[in-house]
């Protein structure tokens, strides 16, 4: 079953998340196969990878909107996208337009010649008039412009950047399951803030923090996704002292959902406009829309079609095919 762990380390600025995506990351991947068109593995992997953190960093912010987590660039992958709701559900997809090989890493996916980027966006549930959403942006390279090869590395960059919190991430992902392990350390607050001491202050000096970060790091990728959420903790953690709350999962835990329906795909025809649609079904009879998301399909046949451009609370004769 998915699911997410917090915890604190008792006496100390540092808090910490685990969280295992299973049937609900196994349920993506079989959506995708069933829409023929799966992805390499290297891709599978990475949005695997970025399933789990985008559910980890949601969690983390508890946010009352989505998060959008992309990495773009100019290579074989375009595109790879994964969204987390403030109920942990998630969903995730790429854009892939060359041979991705099956040892690539991230340069050779996103950032073939240094234009790869990754973006964080906070699009809020309930927007105030004019409102627009938050969106943080960093390139997939280093401080001493390295390409990073890790999307853990790239998410760390971004924590350090637009938090000024230092944050050790630990990523996997294969068929199975996709995993991660989040530590960060807790923003100043108190009398550190009322001292005027700012986040930034802290960074690479608090030793608690390093100390833990170092441990996490001992973790592999393995043992990531082979051992259970309380074998992963005693062994990193064993000598110091947590404070657990109760994991998520289930319901209330991280789970596969995509959004796509029916009536919003019939509004984004609406906005091609009739002239476009009317363009399509001449040349292929009918309109065929797959969610890139989950696979599924939506057929508009050339009556569908029709009604979709008549007053609201009519109908033509005849219409309302199913899928």
């Amino acid at each position: 079953m998915s699911e997410l762990h917090k915890f604190l380390f008792e006496g100390l600025p540092v808090r910490g998340m685990l969280v295992r995506l299973t049937e609900s990351w196994q349920e993506l991947l079989a959506r995708r196969s069933r829409a023929d068109d799966a992805f390499a593995l290297p891709v599978r992997t990475l949005l695997g990878e970025m399933a789990a953190a985008s559910v980890l960093m949601q969690a983390n912010i508890k946010f009352n909107g989505a998060l959008v987590l992309q990495v773009f660039g100019d290579g074989p992958v375009r595109l790879a996208v994964a969204e987390a709701q403030p109920d942990l559900s998630f969903r995730a997809t790429a854009k892939v337009v060359g041979e991705v090989a099956a040892d690539a890493r991230l340069e050779a996916m996103l950032n073939l010649h240094g234009k790869g980027r990754c973006a964080i966006t906070l699009d809020p549930k309930d927007k105030r008039p004019g409102q627009q959403p938050y969106q943080g942006v960093v390139p997939l390279h280093g401080d001493r412009n390295e390409p990073l090869q890790e999307l853990s590395q790239v998410l760390e960059h971004y924590m350090l950047q637009s938090e000024q919190l230092d944050t050790r991430l630990v990523l996997a992902a294969d068929e199975r399951i996709a995993a991660g392990l989040l530590i960060q350390r807790l923003p100043v607050e108190g009398l550190g803030n009322l001292q005027g001491e700012r986040n930034e202050d802290r960074i690479g000096l608090d030793e608690a923090f390093n100390r833990i970060a170092h441990l996490s790091a001992s973790l592999k990728r393995e043992e990531l996704l082979t051992l259970d959420a309380e074998t992963i903790l005693r062994r990193l953690f064993w000598e110091e002292k947590l404070l657990r709350f109760v994991p998520q999962a289930g319901t209330n835990g991280p789970r596969f959902h995509c959004g796509c329906s029916r009536e919003r795909v019939a509004a984004m025809l609406r906005g091609l406009g009739r002239e476009e649609v009317d363009g399509i079904l001449a040349e292929q009879g009918r309109v065929e829309i797959a969610c890139d998301f989950c696979g599924q399909k939506y057929h508009f046949d050339p009556v569908d079609a029709a009604g979709l451009f008549l007053p609201a609370g009519t109908q033509p004769p005849g219409s309302g095919a199913i899928n």
